[in-house]
């Protein structure tokens, strides 16, 4: 008979603690696990699910254009945002209902409310029921932040976009990392009229220059207007609006603004510090390779430790955490080349290092077409999508492929594991293409277009 009331407490109902959670539980262990509002966390309530689902009804505009020029008789219809928003709802329900049931399945017992880490050993919901517990796992993700600047709480985060009654006419959208960029494209493809201020040069900083670069050029041809270089100045309420005055002087009023100009880790008023955890200076959860902080009894995974914020990140961090402290396994999680997509439209898709980033580290290859696809150019889209290799030109392993295409996030899912096998730029090539496909570039680029 154990001497705490759970051998694990998770705090936090997300992609990373629910799988956590459920893992420790089936190796014998007593578990709890407090979650404060929906379960399902970010990815699955106010993330990436909501969004692909908003992505998918963007992309129909497009379509229908497409299918008057292969011949069918389609007339374009307006969107209905209340339709939407009803059956998005209902999906989200469903989704958490099916967190629910497996965390009752696996005999995790479920606590809605808030918890706080009152002792190393200790958690304490809101209503004061307090809980001994062996370990502890900070699972609570991160949020969106509204800028410094007066009148910021004008504007709504992403979490909002998903709430909102009615779709606006005109919107602003502030950042250029994928949040600020995905949205423009889906508002856009919704028929919003929208404009997207980033202060840097160029978006989708971090990732491939050619990639964003192109990714831009065609958000702008799609209609977005993207003003690069450019930042909020004022904001203030007007009767018809949020009015706006931008750093080039510019002003305009806008139905609503959008900050995506970062994410902050999920730590207020957890009692971490009090009890010896560190906080790191963006607000992180300061952990080891096993995911332990400093108090060996407090483990912490996903977006609160801000290392890789992505959901199959903070699953993989959870079952790691599992064989690490209930299996007896000690185990890393492994961040290299781990595949990304950004659901912009064209999607894009990566993994690796950027041509950038791996000039800097040796000498390379770069292996890149960039043409119109078949599907497109048949419908006189002036779309174009790059197929990209980066290679060693020493040990002639790839060391990075981005895609911007349709599909792309499908494509790198599968580029991902050759890659994270060590392929060589040869064994890309010994594999036979399939016609007519865009991803058979990928494995029909011969001679490098340049090297650096």
């Amino acid at each position: 008979m154990s001497d705490f009331d759970y051998d694990l407490f998770v705090i936090g109902g997300g992609s990373g603690g629910v799988r956590a959670a459920r893992v420790a539980s089936a190796t014998g262990a007593t578990v709890g696990l407090a979650e404060e509002f929906r379960m399902g966390g970010t990815c699955v309530i106010r993330g990436c699910v909501p969004k692909k689902l908003m992505v998918f009804a963007s992309e129909y505009q497009e379509m229908f254009a497409d299918a008057r020029a292969y011949g069918w008789d389609v007339q374009d219809g307006t969107f209905n945002w209340p339709t939407f928003r009803t059956n998005l709802d209902a999906e989200l329900d469903r989704l958490e209902a099916v967190y629910r049931k497996m965390l009752a399945g696996s005999d995790v017992t479920v606590h809605d409310a808030r918890a706080t880490v009152t002792g190393a050993q200790e958690v304490t919901l809101a209503d004061g029921t307090t809980f001994s517990t062996k370990h502890i796992l900070v699972a609570t993700g991160g949020r969106p932040v509204l800028p410094d600047m007066k009148n910021a709480d004008l504007g709504i985060t992403s979490n909002d976009i998903f709430l909102l009654p009615d779709l606006p006419k005109k919107i602003l959208i502030v950042g250029g990392g994928y949040i600020a960029s995905e949205f423009a494209c889906i508002l856009n493809g919704l028929g919003v009229d929208v404009t997207q201020f980033y202060r840097g040069a160029q978006i989708l900083r971090g990732f491939d220059d050619e990639a964003r670069g192109l990714v831009s050029e065609m958000m702008i041809e799609k209609g977005v207007n993207l003003h690069l270089g450019t930042n909020v100045l004022e904001m203030e309420k007007h009767e018809d609006g949020i009015w706006v005055k931008c750093s080039n002087g510019s002003e305009k009023v806008y139905d609503q603004v959008m900050f995506a100009t970062g994410r902050t880790p999920n730590t207020d008023g957890l009692g971490l510090e009090a009890v010896g955890v560190d906080i790191g200076r963006r607000n992180e959860v300061v952990v080891d390779d096993y995911s332990q902080t400093k108090v060996p009894s407090i483990y912490a995974i996903g977006d609160v430790t801000n290392r890789v914020q992505l959901t199959p990140v903070a699953i993989r961090e959870g079952m790691a955490f599992v064989e690490t402290v209930f299996k007896g396994n000690p185990t890393k999680v492994d961040h290299a080349l781990i595949p990304s997509a950004i659901f912009t439209q064209p999607e894009m898709g990566t993994v690796g290092l950027s041509e950038e980033d791996a000039r800097e580290q040796e000498t390379i290859e770069v292996y890149a077409t960039s043409f119109r696809p078949m599907q497109t150019a048949f419908a006189n889209r002036p779309d174009r999508v790059l197929m990209k290799l980066v290679v060693s030109k020493a040990t002639r392993k790839v060391l990075g492929c981005h895609i911007v295409s349709p599909h792309a996030g499908e494509m790198i899912q599968l580029a991902g594991i050759a890659i994270k096998m060590g392929a060589t730029k040869e064994q890309f090539d010994a594999t036979c293409a399939v016609h007519p496909t865009i991803s058979e570039e990928l494995v029909t680029m011969r001679d490098p277009v340049r090297t650096a």
